[in-house]
């Protein structure tokens, strides 16, 4: 039940984009269309649960075996750096279009926030277990649901964005700037959540 908790949480409750904040350059520059936005998804969901992996073990059998905790950060860029030229190299050879679509910000991938923001947490056990012992299996479970959790903010994002293209907007409100007010009604809209953690909490009897 505690997974399921993680899963739920990781989506809804605690959204990476729009409650950490954490992944907002893609979430504002590959929105404009859902397909683009659905891809960027995927591309992330694989890169971060693949990342944390990796990370992990690194960070418990390198940095903390050999007292190098501090290249921590070095080294997660490095490792994410690696796994984005790999989903660059695949793109292009399996969907051509998409990787032009998804353009400069697939590499930006490397320095996505919300990856390496994520690995840290997952590395260092500071993320919300409930109840379970902070491994692997559970970081991986929250990794990939803070993956979905973006997915979904980011193409909820691009349909709104669809549909605004289609409506006359006040010149002074086009682009960017209708851009942000819409993300900011969809924080709102998922601060709805808030609190069913702990509803779930009371009723698995975590």
């Amino acid at each position: 039940m505690a997974y399921i908790l993680i899963f739920i949480t990781a989506i809804f409750v605690n959204n990476v984009v729009l409650s950490q904040f954490l992944g907002i350059c893609p979430f504002l520059g590959v929105s404009k269309k859902v397909e683009t936005a659905s891809g960027m998804g995927a591309a992330v969901a694989f890169v971060l649960t693949i990342a944390t992996i990796v990370t992990y073990l690194i960070q418990k059998y390198v940095l903390e075996a050999f007292g190098l905790e501090y290249l921590q950060t070095i080294a997660f860029i490095l490792v994410i750096a690696a796994l984005v030229q790999m989903v660059e190299i695949i793109l292009k050879k399996v969907s051509p279009a998409l990787y032009q679509a998804l353009g400069v910000f697939l590499p930006l991938i490397t320095t996505n926030c919300c990856i390496l923001g994520v690995a840290i947490l997952v590395a260092n056990g500071t993320y919300a277990s409930y109840g379970v012992e902070p491994n692997l299996i559970t970081g991986v479970v929250y990794a990939f649901s803070t993956a979905l959790g973006f997915a979904l903010a980011m193409v909820l994002f691009a349909g709104l964005r669809e549909q605004l293209a289609m409506v006359n907007i006040p010149k002074g409100m086009q682009g960017m700037s209708i851009a942000l007010v819409t993300a900011g009604l969809l924080a709102m809209a998922f601060m709805g959540f808030s609190g069913v953690d702990g509803g779930l909490k009371q009723l698995f009897g975590l």
